[in-house]
This record gives C-alpha cells, structure tokens and sequence, in this order.
C-alpha cells in the first residue's frame, strides 16, 4: 500500500531528469529510486545520516556488522565511514524508494541539552551505527522535507526547522539511547570522531596509532577498543578502504594512470595496490573500471 512518503517520493523523482541519485535542492537531502535489486553492492562512504527506506528493502554492511533495513525502520550513521550496501527488494512495479538526510550534529546536541529528560545513552562506549523504528512523526518530517522541494525559495526559512524536529523525535524515539550515546559531546565516541577526521585529512600518510591516541585523548588500548567499536573496523582497515575508494574515483573521474592513482593514495608498492584493490572491488583497477563504465551504459 503506498503512504504519503511513497507517493511524495514517486512524484518527486517522476519529475527529475536523469538517474538515481538525486541530488536535491535541499542540501545533505538525497533522494533515491531504482527499479531492479542490485547485483553487486556498493562501497560508498557514508556520513552521519539518518537513511530511510519508503517502499522495497537494503542492507549497508560496516566492518563486520550488516544493517537491514526497510519501510518501518531507518538507518542512523553518527559518524563518517566506508560501507558496504545493497537494494536487495525491488522491481518495475515497486521500485526501491528512499532518502537519505544529513544529520547536523550540532543541531542534535542543541535539541538533547533543550530536553526535560534526555535519554540516557544505552553505551558509554557508543557505536557509530543503529537501525531506529521510523513512523509517525519522523516520518512526516521527512514527507514534508520532500514536498519542500517544491518550493525552493523556501528551504532556507523551513528547512532548519524540520531538522531540528528531525532530532528531535529520533532522541525521543524507542532507540533515543543508542542515538544519545552517539551524539554525547566528550565521551569516547566524539573523542574518537576528531582522530577520524585527523585520519580522514591525512589518510595518504602512514598512520600512527599512537598518535591517533593522543590526539582523542586516550591509550592506545583503548582508542582502538573504541575505534573498532564506533565503526566495526580498526584504524588500518579505515584507512585501507578509505584509501581505495578515493583511488577507484580518481581513475573513474580523471585520465590519471593506475600507478599514479595508487602513489596519490599513499601505496608505494603499486603489486600490493592491485592485488588489495582487486580484493576490496572484485577485479584489478583497469578492469573494474571498464566493468563499471559498461554498466553506466543504458
């Protein structure tokens, strides 16, 4: 049965031109449609979002812990990751229907300390991901954010407000404490999230544990226990994919060779570059990428 989000989205995206995904007028706002499963997963990196699923089904895969989701319940991602994932339901008939938004951390942090009762964090350690009920009134706030793209000029006076709503009943909703010790500013999970971005600027360079460490203000026992628990991948495996996804975009958006590629990443051997490229991808550089450009091909 289609419900205000399904029809929202359909008329939306029946309006665009081009594929999925939509980049929206509404920034951090995407919209996503396909008509068939996909038969190979994505890698992608995903940044803190709440993902949600209108009609059909996916899964998004981080490290070693697989996430499924589909209409009634929406993935919550607090920090930036790679991932893995696929649409696995949908046809022609029923096509797979989604939106991802951008979640605004400061927002949320505002809308938690503004709470009579916040909701007590279910993990001082905090994971990075987790798959929340979403209905009733979350999900109005996401139809009213798709049918705000109606009228462009205005999203810069109404669309705060929707996201601030949109925290709102995700702190206050059955999984409000897996979300709180998420967004908790200063326990382990944040103090991890400023080493993330330190590695994410200098992903090329060799990484130094320790010195990750210090910059979160912890051991090094203990930064990678919370490393590894925030984002189900230890500090090495982050850097890696990381590495080669930023490598396979350089190739697929600019003539730069494989080597060249593999140099700009931070590999300095380009055999371990491939044989670790083929393994992450499923073939070597210069054939994923022909194989990826002959599925762009309608």
């Amino acid at each position: 049965m289609a419900t205000e989000l399904t029809r929202a989205i359909k008329r939306y995206t029946d309006a665009q031109k081009g594929e999925s995904p939509f980049i929206t007028a509404i920034d951090g706002v995407i919209v996503l449609r396909m008509e068939g499963k996909e038969r190979r997963p994505r890698h992608v990196i995903m940044r803190p979002a709440l993902c949600v699923v209108a009609q059909g089904a996916k899964y998004t895969t981080f490290g070693n812990r697989r996430f499924e989701y589909s209409p009634g319940r929406a993935l919550v991602v607090s920090v930036e990751m790679p991932a893995l994932g696929a649409v696995t339901e949908a046809s022609p008939a029923e096509p797979f229907l989604g939106v991802v938004i951008e979640l605004d951390a400061g927002v949320m942090r505002d809308v938690m300390s503004g709470l009579d009762e916040p909701p007590a964090p279910v993990d001082a350690r905090g994971h990075g991901v987790c798959v929340a009920d979403f209905s009733g009134p979350l999900e109005g706030c996401v139809v009213r954010a798709i049918q705000l793209l109606a009228t462009p000029r205005a999203i810069p006076t109404l669309y705060p407000a929707i996201m601030r709503e949109i925290c709102y009943w995700l702190l206050t909703g059955p999984s409000g404490g897996e979300i709180a010790s998420m967004t908790l500013k200063g326990g382990h999970a944040q103090q991890v999230v400023k080493a993330i971005h330190q590695l994410r600027k200098r992903f090329a360079e060799p990484v130094r544990i320790a010195e990750l460490a210090r910059a979160a203000r912890m051991s090094t026992s203990a930064f990678h226990r919370a490393f590894k628990s925030l984002t189900s991948m230890t500090p090495l495996q982050y850097q890696k994919k990381f590495r080669l996804m930023e490598a396979r975009q350089l190739i697929l958006s600019s003539p730069i060779n494989v080597e060249s590629a593999a140099f700009e990443v931070g590999y300095r051997s380009a055999s371990q570059f491939n044989r670790e490229y083929s393994r992450m991808f499923g073939a070597p550089p210069r054939r994923d990428v022909v194989r990826f450009k002959r599925s762009a091909v309608p």
